[in-house]
């Protein structure tokens, strides 16, 4: 059972809440120092950042307390167990979006490039979550949580957002598509991410 009630209208924050907690959820304690797609971050640190912008979202979108740590310098430390710091981030970002309407143009966002239409704005806010549970299930050897079906709703917002973002180090170059990419891949190579890799 999913530890996260979400109260969103959002079904792409929904979905990508899911694959981040469903991921965390089959971690072992061996997992934490494994090496991720994310260059010279292990698991833990993923967690941490991953965590650390879904409170930073909720604190841009309503104020508030946002992370207590700098998401893009993640410690090797992991509180034990996790989820609870997770659920509350999660859920922090969820109650946020819960009070942004679909037709809302200026919704905020921690991003450089400020407000954006909610559905962009909250599709950037999924995205964060979504390719991290990918970093972590493919460096924990779990299955993919980044259905094609959620990546095709995700790609919107990573068009709109990530080449200025690349400008500051946050994606890297994106990698040159291959004919028998579905959307998951697609998605993984414009955020600079390998589909099919491995420790």
């Amino acid at each position: 059972m999913n530890e996260v009630e979400t109260v969103t209208r959002w079904t792409v924050l929904d979905d990508a809440h899911e694959a981040l907690n469903n991921v965390v959820s089959w971690i072992g304690t061996a997992d934490w120092q494994r090496p991720t797609p994310c260059d010279q971050w292990t698991v833990a640190q993923v967690f941490q950042h991953a965590t650390g912008d879904q409170l930073a979202w909720a604190a841009a979108v309503v104020g508030g307390q946002g992370p207590a740590d700098d998401p893009f310098a993640p410690s090797e430390h992991v509180d034990s167990p996790a989820a609870p710091t997770l659920t509350t981030a999660l859920r922090a970002a969820s109650d946020a979006w819960a009070t942004i309407a679909p037709d809302v143009d200026d919704a905020p966002t921690p991003l450089p490039q400020g407000a954006m239409p909610a559905p962009i704005a909250v599709g950037a806010c999924a995205l964060d979550a979504a390719i991290h549970a990918w970093d972590i299930a493919v460096a924990t050897d779990q299955p993919s949580p980044l259905t094609p079906d959620l990546a095709a709703a995700l790609m919107p917002a990573a068009q709109a957002i990530v080449e200025l973002l690349r400008s500051f180090g946050v994606y890297a170059p994106a990698l040159t598509p291959e004919p028998s990419d579905d959307a998951a891949a697609t998605l993984l190579r414009y955020l600079g991410r390998d589909p099919g890799w491995s420790a």
